[in-house]
């Protein structure tokens, strides 16, 4: 089975591999000690601490094999040498909603995406409807809350 490919910027990439980084030097080991710990203190039946530090361990794995995999199957979106034409992940879209307020979008990958921060995934309603359009598009977007209509105003 191949694995699906992981669109990230190239900060994300740093994000990523730095978390790993941690993961793999400092955390596992503060984990490993936690354990250690816990089974010197007594038996590990209806040990408390050391059920938390086993579930601790079970996620900091968990997370190094979903981090690897990710790593393994990034494809960087570098879009800084292209043209700036039409809407493509890395970019970052100005648009006009239909009561004059502007909102900025920077299109990312699924495992980037951070509404709070104005980063919106290619997959979500949005991040699909302003792929491939260009200055003064005007986008009609069903979303949970209902329909939105806006204007590409910059591409960036």
């Amino acid at each position: 089975m191949t694995e699906k490919e992981v669109f990230l910027t190239p900060e994300g990439l740093k994000r990523f591999q730095d978390e790993l980084d941690y993961l793999l030097s400092t955390r596992r080991h503060e984990v490993a000690e936690q354990i250690h710990k816990a089974i010197e203190s007594g038996s590990t039946v209806n040990n408390a601490e050391y059920d938390d530090a086993k579930n601790e361990q079970a996620f900091v794995e968990g997370r190094i094999l979903t981090l690897e995999t990710m790593i393994k199957n990034a494809k960087i979106i570098d879009s800084a040498d292209e043209k700036h034409d039409r809407v493509k992940l890395g970019l970052t879209v100005t648009v006009r909603a239909q009561d004059g307020v502007n909102e900025q979008y920077t299109i990312v990958g699924s495992v980037e995406a951070n509404p709070a921060e104005g980063k919106i995934s290619n997959e979500s309603p949005i991040g699909r409807a302003l792929i491939g359009k260009k200055v003064g598009s005007k986008i009609h977007v069903q979303v949970p809350s209902g329909a939105i209509v806006f204007t590409i105003i910059e591409i960036k």
